[in-house]
């Protein structure tokens, strides 16, 4: 902390019906991290993937990430991760404040983060690190702007691909600290080192986890209008006044048993190596929807990658193995089925006899804490193979935001009590 006097800020209410969160009033100390206490529930995360050989770098640059939140609570701190990276990552300065448009800022809405009282940190190869919290009272469903300045070269980048939201990179320096736009010239459509924005609330809060892949990802959803089965879900949470958070684990092209496929590095390591960090350790998860193994039957077959051909029966051991390791760490886990897919461009009937085995096993095997039959709620009722031509976004594997709102609209809100 630099010197010894410490100022206290109040900031007015804001009467903007749009703005994304209610400062509090009677807020942080300025310049001196927040108390720590509290009941902390994940309110927005991403899970990174292994930087592709091109992937961007920054040098000297500020991002500013933008993000929605699922769940509300009085005090909010990032976690930044630099899991996949080539070197320590350098960190100047950071900041999280209420977004107006674009890359600018309510005015007068930014609060300062440090790291154990310190403005910087070098964050080490491999490594997570969690701000000190400030106090901000953050509502569900709104918009938060993350900023924060690279010093130096960062290197290859731990970031999450497919973020279906706009967000910033400033020319050369330190903008952190501006609340206009106009230092940000670059619109980014990734989430680069920002893996969750957490927030403490009462003891009834709580996040659910949805793991998977490019359908839990949201992948042909309309861009900046939070339209993946995930959003859907929590404004269905929130409209019954629950404060439960959904917390969007999904990778495009990911996998259970394979990492990606060669020169598709955005696709992530395999869904059992992450699931783990992506989902285990998701702070507040009381809940894990699992939707994983569409790409596992797809991704391989005879004639493209025979060697990485998994089976249904080696699909429902990986699904077994989902099961365990989240009922050791207190967690209910829920089982979602796969979802039709003829006429994709990887279908074939043996993976359609697969996806009916593993639909079967989860429909009747008992294994989860529950079930989401996603299956049943795309598919054409006159040829079950295939989805919905009124869901389908015409790649007849990913649904569209009508398809993607009906998955949510499938979910038993009594499974999450």
């Amino acid at each position: 902390m630099m010197g010894s006097t410490r100022l206290s800020i109040c900031f007015a209410p804001v009467a903007s019906a749009t703005l994304a969160v209610v400062l509090a009033c009677g807020c942080a100390t300025q310049n001196a991290p927040s108390a720590q206490a509290g009941h902390w529930t994940t309110t927005w995360g991403a899970s990174e993937t292994v930087p592709a050989e091109d992937s961007p770098a920054f040098s000297n640059q500020t991002l500013r990430l933008i993000v929605h939140t699922t769940g509300g609570g009085n005090q909010v701190r990032i976690k930044l991760t630099n899991v996949f990276g080539s070197r320590p990552l350098s960190i100047g300065v950071a900041s999280i404040a209420l977004q107006e448009s674009g890359a600018s800022l309510v005015a007068g809405s930014s609060h300062a983060l440090t790291f154990g009282g310190r403005s910087s940190i070098v964050i080490p190869t491999g490594a997570y690190v969690l701000s000190d919290s400030v106090s901000l009272s953050v509502l569900p469903q709104h918009d938060l702007s993350v900023s924060f300045f690279i010093s130096g070269d960062s290197g290859p980048v731990s970031m999450h691909p497919l973020a279906l939201q706009t967000s910033f990179v400033s020319t050369p320096g330190d903008f952190v600290a501006r609340d206009d736009g106009a230092p940000f010239p670059t619109a980014i459509h990734h989430w680069p080192y920002l893996a969750a924005v957490e927030v403490s609330a009462s003891d009834h809060s709580r996040s659910i986890v949805a793991f998977g892949d490019s359908i839990t990802d949201g992948y042909h959803s309309t861009a900046d209008a939070n339209h993946r089965w995930p959003d859907y879900l929590a404004d269905r949470l929130a409209a019954a006044h629950r404060n439960v958070a959904v917390v969007n684990e999904g990778i495009g092209g990911n996998r259970m048993w394979h990492d990606a496929i060669p020169g598709r590095l955005a696709f992530g390591p395999n869904g059992l190596s992450r699931f783990d960090r992506d989902a285990l350790t998701v702070t507040g998860a009381s809940h894990i929807v699992v939707l994983l193994g569409i790409n596992d039957i797809g991704q391989a077959s005879p004639t493209s990658h025979p060697e990485e051909q998994v089976s249904a029966e080696e699909i429902i051991v990986g699904l077994k193995q989902f099961t365990l390791r989240a009922r050791a760490h207190g967690i209910r886990i829920i089982g979602g089925t796969l979802t039709p897919y003829q006429g994709a461009a990887y279908f074939d009937t043996l993976g359609e006899e697969k996806r009916e085995r593993v639909n079967a096993w989860i429909r009747t095997a008992k294994e989860f804490d529950g079930i989401i039959d996603f299956d049943a709620a795309l598919r054409d009722p006159a040829a079950p193979a295939q989805m919905k031509a009124a869901y389908d976004s015409g790649d007849h594997l990913h649904p569209n935001d009508a398809g993607y709102k009906a998955m949510a609209a499938a979910v038993d809100l009594a499974l999450f009590d």
